[in-house]
């Protein structure tokens, strides 16, 4: 069966996520340093998922991105060639390539993605699909690329989610640049 991972990119150090227009954003994404991802791993990580899943105001940001503004990013020939489902109850089409709509019940859908095989699905988000598949306990890791900035703005990634939800440390490493990558598996 295969694993749900969630990630999280652009945390800060005090817990909020990098919101556009934020000095915290602007750092994420101004200074080359922090643009590029520098782990050949990490990419090797994406590359090797069996698909990528996303809510509907990440997959239209996402894929304008990817298929017009950042195609010489290190993602776009990732996810512009990859197996994409969009959680979404208002989206009818999806534009981008190898996109599939997933309109039915979340736990049903993550059920039929995890079937047939070994592997991993990479949760890219939004934030209402994160909490939303913590809620229903879907989620087997998180990896969380936490940034040495205390933002002091931005979104909470964990409220709305349930208040005891354990999780067990599996890996942390540190890039060139000071940024943390955790790496948690759901405590089950």
């Amino acid at each position: 069966m295969r694993k749900l991972i969630a990630t999280v990119f652009n945390y800060s150090l005090d817990g909020l996520l990098a919101d556009e227009g934020t000095e915290f954003s602007k750092f994420c994404f101004d200074l080359p340093e922090n643009r590029e991802p520098d782990d050949p791993a990490h990419l090797d990580f994406l590359r090797s998922a069996y698909a990528h899943v996303m809510g509907r105001t990440a997959y239209e940001s996402i894929a304008g991105a990817m298929t017009t503004t950042s195609t010489d990013h290190p993602f776009a020939g990732i996810l512009n060639t990859g197996r994409k489902v969009v959680f979404s109850r208002t989206l009818t089409r999806a534009d981008w390539a190898n996109t599939a709509i997933a309109a039915g019940d979340t736990t049903e859908e993550i059920d039929k993605l995890r079937l047939g095989g070994d592997g991993h699905i990479v949760v890219w988000g939004g934030v209402s699909l994160w909490r939303s598949l913590m809620r229903l306990d879907l989620i087997d890791e998180l990896q969380v690329s936490m940034f040495p900035y205390v933002s002091g703005e931005g979104t909470r990634l964990f409220d709305g989610v349930p208040a005891s939800y354990r999780l067990d440390l599996v890996s942390s490493t540190t890039s060139g640049n000071g940024i943390l990558y955790l790496r948690y598996r759901r405590h089950r």
